[in-house]
C-alpha cells in the first residue's frame, strides 16, 4: 500500500473518533485530545484489512454519506468497519489522483503538499489551529415534502432548478428540528444559497470556523474557490494552497488578538451572474443543521461594459465590499490563482467587482468592522458603529435632536456576550440613532462615563431555554456568556431578555437588531418639565431640525442583520475628540442594515419572538457553558 493510502486512513480514523466525541456536544473552541496509543492500533488494523479485502462493490460515494453509527458499533471498530473506510479513502485517492492527473508537467498547478492532507478533514477553529470535527450528515427533510420522501442530508439536496433573487431576499436558514417552521417562514439550505454547483465558475468564501473537509463537497473539485478563514495565533496576513484549485487566506490581526468573524460569499457563474450572500452561519455542518441563522443574499447581472473606476464612490455597496476583500486578504490570494492556474477568473482585479456587475437594484447598506485602529472622520465612517451611524443617516433613518427627535428602542440577538459599560452602549446606541460621532466626543467624558443604561434591549437564551431546546445544554456550545460578566457587579443585568426562535424550539446563531421608534411621551407633561426639556434641548442643538431628517413612507426603524454580536469587539470603542475621532475595532466582522416600514414588515425580519420576555431578577439567568455540568461531561467523553 502507497504513503498516500496509508496518510488518508489515518486521517480519516482521526475523523471518525472525532464524531464519536463531538456527536455529544457541538463547541466550536473545543481542542481534541487523542490516544495515541489507540490510534496507532486502529490504523495498523484499518491498513492490514485494506490489503486483505477482497474487491466489491461499495455504494459509498463523496456525495451520501451515512448517518454515524450506534454507540456499540461504534466502540468496537470491527475489521468490515475498517474495511469500508480504506475503500472510501482509495476511492477518494483516485479522485484527487483524476483531478491532479489534469495538471501540467512544467509544474504551473498548485498542489498542496503531503504534510498538508490534514487539512480536508479539519475545522479551523479561533486560535486557527485545524482540529479534526465531525461530518456526519443529518436528515433536512424539505418543509413541502418531509412524508413524501426519503431523508437526506442537506449536502443531497441538490436543487433541479434555481431560484434568483434580482432584489434581494432575507431568510432563516433550515435545520432538521424546526421543519416546518412555526412561523411558516421560507427557509434557505446550503444548497439553494449556492445553487448548482456545475453553474458556479469561481466563488470566495469566508467563515469563522471552517470545516473544510465538509465545504468542499458542495463545489466541484475543478472550480477555483479562495477561502478566508481565521489567523493563527501570530495574527499574520498568509496565503497557502490547501486543495488543488483551492486557496485559504487570513487576514492581519494586530497582536494576534481579536478574530476574522466575517461571513459572506462572492459566487460567480458561468452564465456571468454574480450572487453576494452575507450570512450568520459558519461554515460547518453544525450551523446548517442544528442551529438557526439567517441569510441575505441578491444576485446581480453583469453589466453590457465595465463601466470607469470613480474615485469618488467610496461607501456604496460595492465600494465597501472591494474595501472588505482588500482587508482580509483576498487581493494576494486573487493574485497567486491568476498566476498560476486560472488566468480568466471572472473577476481580474478587486476593483472590477463594481465595474462589471451591476450593482444598481442593491438597496441594503453594508456595514463592515475592519479590525485595527482607524483615525479621522474619512475613515471611521467607513468601519464599525460609526459605518452603522453613515448608514443610518443616509437611509434618512437618523432620530434627529430638538423637539423633533424620535426614541429609538434597540433590541439585540445574538450569540455572544461582552464586557459591557454605560459609556459603550450609551456610545453604540448614539450611533445607532444615526447621531454623529462628533457630538458624542464633544461630551465631557465624566459626564459619558456616568449615564444610564439606553433603550435596548440584550437578547440572549436564558439557561431554561436551554433546556428546554430541542438539543438541550448538548445544543448551546456556540452560545458565549461568562461567569464573571453576568455576575460583575456594573454588569447591565436589567437590560437582558430571553431569545426565542420564532421557528421553533432551536437556539439562534443569528446575530440581529431591530431598532424601532417608540411613541412620545405622553403631551400631558407638566408645564415646567417642558419648559426644561426644550432649554436643554434647544441649546445642544446644531444643526436643523426639519431639513435633516427627511423620512420617505414614513419608516419606523431599520434592521441589522451579520456576523456583529453586540460586543465592543465587533463594533469598536471611540476615543479622540471630534476634531479627530479614533475607533478601534478587534474583529472583522460584515452585515447588513435596511428599513422597516410597518409592523408587518418587523414581524417579518424578526427571528426573535417579540416582545422578547425580560428576564425576571432573582429567577432567570442566562446560558452560561461553564456552568453546564452535562456539557462538560460531554467533551470530555
Amino acid at each position: 500500500m502507497d504513503e498516500d493510502l496509508e496518510r488518508a486512513i489515518a486521517l480519516s480514523l482521526k475523523e471518525s473518533q472525532a464524531n464519536a466525541s463531538s456527536s455529544r456536544a457541538i463547541s466550536i473552541s473545543d481542542s481534541e485530545d487523542d490516544d495515541d496509543d489507540r490510534f496507532q492500533s486502529e490504523l495498523l488494523q484499518a491498513i492490514q484489512a485494506s490489503r486483505t479485502e477482497s474487491p466489491r462493490a461499495t455504494t459509498q460515494s463523496i456525495h451520501n454519506h451515512e448517518p454515524l453509527p450506534t454507540e456499540s458499533a461504534r466502540s468496537t471498530p470491527a475489521a468490515s468497519f475498517l474495511s469500508e473506510r480504506a475503500q472510501m479513502e482509495r476511492e477518494r485517492l483516485e479522485r484527487l489522483k483524476r483531478v491532479r492527473g489534469r495538471d501540467t508537467d512544467d509544474g504551473s498547478r498548485i498542489s498542496p503538499p503531503a504534510k498538508r492532507q490534514h487539512i480536508p478533514s479539519s475545522e479551523i477553529h479561533a486560535n486557527g489551529q485545524a482540529n479534526i470535527v465531525s461530518a456526519s450528515s443529518s436528515s433536512v427533510p424539505s418543509s413541502s415534502s418531509a412524508s413524501s420522501r426519503t431523508a437526506s442530508t442537506a449536502i443531497n439536496n441538490i436543487p433541479t432548478s434555481e431560484q434568483l433573487f434580482w432584489n434581494g431576499e432575507l431568510r432563516p436558514t433550515a435545520n432538521k428540528h424546526s421543519q416546518p417552521r412555526q412561523d411558516g417562514k421560507s427557509t434557505f439550505r446550503l444548497t439553494e444559497v449556492l445553487g448548482l454547483k456545475s453553474d458556479i465558475s469561481f466563488a470566495i468564501i469566508a467563515s469563522y470556523a471552517t470545516s473544510v473537509s465538509w465545504i468542499y463537497e458542495f463545489f466541484t473539485p475543478s472550480t477555483p474557490v479562495i477561502i478566508v478563514a481565521q489567523p493563527d495565533q501570530s495574527g499574520q496576513p498568509t496565503i497557502r494552497n490547501i486543495f488543488p484549485n483551492w486557496v485559504m487566506t487570513v487576514p492581519f490581526l494586530r497582536n494576534g488578538r481579536g478574530c476574522q468573524h466575517m461571513k459572506f460569499m462572492l459566487i460567480f457563474y458561468k452564465t456571468g451572474r454574480l450572487r453576494v450572500v452575507i450570512s450568520t452561519a459558519n461554515l460547518i455542518d453544525h450551523d446548517w443543521r442544528d442551529i438557526e441563522n439567517a441569510v441575505w443574499l441578491q444576485d446581480l447581472p453583469p453589466r453590457s461594459a465595465p463601466i470607469p473606476h470613480d474615485p469618488k464612490a467610496i461607501d456604496d455597496f460595492p465600494s465597501i465590499m472591494q474595501n472588505v476583500l482588500r482587508a482580509v486578504n483576498v487581493r494576494p490570494a486573487l493574485a497567486n490563482m491568476l498566476a498560476n492556474d486560472h488566468p480568466n477568473l471572472p473577476l481580474q482585479t478587486i476593483s472590477d467587482l463594481r465595474s462589471k456587475w451591476d450593482w444598481s437594484k442593491v438597496k441594503v447598506k453594508l456595514v463592515p468592522s475592519i479590525a485595527g485602529k482607524h483615525e479621522g472622520w474619512p475613515n471611521i465612517v467607513l468601519t464599525g458603529h460609526t459605518r452603522l451611524m453613515k448608514a443610518v443617516r443616509d437611509m434618512g433613518l437618523r432620530t434627529g435632536k430638538g423637539k423633533a427627535a424620535k426614541d429609538l428602542v434597540v433590541e439585540s440577538q445574538g450569540s455572544s456576550i461582552g464586557n459591557y459599560s454605560t459609556q459603550w452602549i450609551n456610545e453604540f446606541y448614539w450611533s445607532a440613532r444615526g447621531e454623529s460621532a462628533e457630538d458624542w466626543l464633544d461630551e465631557p467624558k465624566s459626564r459619558r462615563t456616568k449615564l444610564s443604561w439606553p433603550p435596548v434591549k440584550i437578547v440572549f437564551p436564558s439557561l431554561k431555554t436551554v433546556h428546554d431546546s430541542v438539543l438541550g445544554e448538548q445544543g448551546g456550545g456556540t452560545m458565549f456568556c461568562r461567569t464573571n460578566q453576568w455576575e460583575a457587579s456594573k454588569f447591565p443585568r436589567e437590560l437582558f431578555h430571553d431569545s426565542n426562535s420564532t421557528g421553533g424550539r432551536v437556539l439562534m446563531h443569528t446575530k440581529m437588531i431591530i431598532a424601532t421608534y417608540r411613541p412620545k411621551k405622553s403631551i400631558f407633561e407638566t408645564s415646567s418639565q417642558s419648559k426644561g426639556k426644550e432649554k436643554e434641548l434647544s441649546d445642544s442643538e446644531t444643526e436643523p431640525e426639519s431639513d435633516d431628517i427627511e423620512i420617505q413612507n414614513d419608516p419606523i426603524g431599520w434592521a441589522y442583520v451579520g456576523s456583529h454580536n453586540f460586543t465592543p469587539s465587533a463594533w469598536g470603542t471611540l476615543s479622540g475628540s471630534g476634531f479627530n475621532p479614533v475607533l478601534n475595532v478587534v474583529n472583522y466582522e460584515l452585515g447588513i442594515i435596511f428599513p422597516l416600514y410597518d409592523a408587518k414588515d418587523v414581524e417579518r425580519v424578526s427571528c426573535f419572538k417579540r416582545p422578547a420576555r425580560k428576564y425576571v431578577s432573582g429567577q432567570d439567568r442566562p446560558w452560561i457553558q461553564e456552568e453546564s455540568q452535562l456539557l462538560r461531561q460531554s467533551q470530555q467523553t
